[in-house]
Formats: C-alpha cells, structure tokens, sequence
C-alpha cells in the first residue's frame, strides 16, 4: 500500500514540477443581453473573480471584456542573506493543484444608438452587470437635387 502512494505522490510531483503543469485555461463565460427602449443591459457570469480581474474597455463600438488570472510561482531569494528576521516556513508542497490560471476575452458590437459616456459596470456576487444607455439616432437627412 505503501509503494502505491510512493509511486502516486512521486508521479504528482514530477508533474507539477514540469513548466507544462502551470498552464492557462481559456474560458469563454456565458452572456445575457437585453434590451429595452432606454438600454442594452449585458450580463455575465464570473465566479471566483473580483471587479480587479475584470477588463472593460469600449473602442469604436466594440465593447471587450476580458480577464486573466496569472498562477504566482514560488522562489526563493538565496542572495538575501542578510535578514535578521526569522527565516519564512518552507512553501507547501502540493499533492494536487487542480485550479489554475484562467484568461477570456469577450468582443461586442455594439449599435449606433448607444450613449457610450454613460456606459457603466457593477460587479456583485459573481455577476458582472453592464448598462448601455440609448440615445435618439438623428432622422434621415434628405438631400435637395439641384438642376
């Protein structure tokens, strides 16, 4: 029994020592948009995240959201010898890392009629909330022919 956990433990190990094991996952989280006659109203689910992680950003009626999540690795400074405080606990070992990094990104177009000043984002309980005011497009111009 022994040996079955050696050799379980021992192969974890040389996995997660491998620079391959500290990969990223990309996830493309599930959207809900609506409309009404004043808004566009975007929501997403994001679970595990903050409004720190979140990305918004609006460029030419594109409207991005995005996030990465980066796995901090840790080192060890063996040059900084000169500390008088007491020396840190060694760092776990981990037996099995399953949750890792995390990156999305999410484009939409957004129509002409929206009022891209008043664009404005809240993050609550995992669920990221975007309303996207509507403004009045002007009227067809019609156009006199001269002869």
């Amino acid at each position: 029994m022994n040996e079955l956990f050696n050799t379980l433990f021992q192969a974890m190990d040389e996995q997660m020592q491998n620079d391959d094991y500290y990969t990223t996952s990309t996830i493309s989280p599930s959207v809900d948009i609506s409309e009404t006659k004043d808004a566009y109203t975007i929501e997403m689910d994001l679970p595990g995240k903050t409004e720190k992680d979140i990305n918004i950003e609006l460029d030419r009626n594109v409207l991005t959201i995005s996030s990465a999540k980066e796995v901090v690795k840790e080192t060890t400074d063996k040059e900084n010898t000169e500390t008088t405080e007491k020396p840190a606990e060694p760092a776990a070992k981990w037996l099995l890392k399953e949750r890792r990094t995390s990156k999305f990104a999410r484009r939409f177009t957004l129509p002409e009629d929206i009022n891209a000043e008043q664009i404005a984002a809240s993050f609550k309980n995992g669920v990221l909330n975007i309303i996207v005011p509507r403004k009045e497009l002007e009227a067809p111009k019609k156009i006199a022919i001269t002869a």
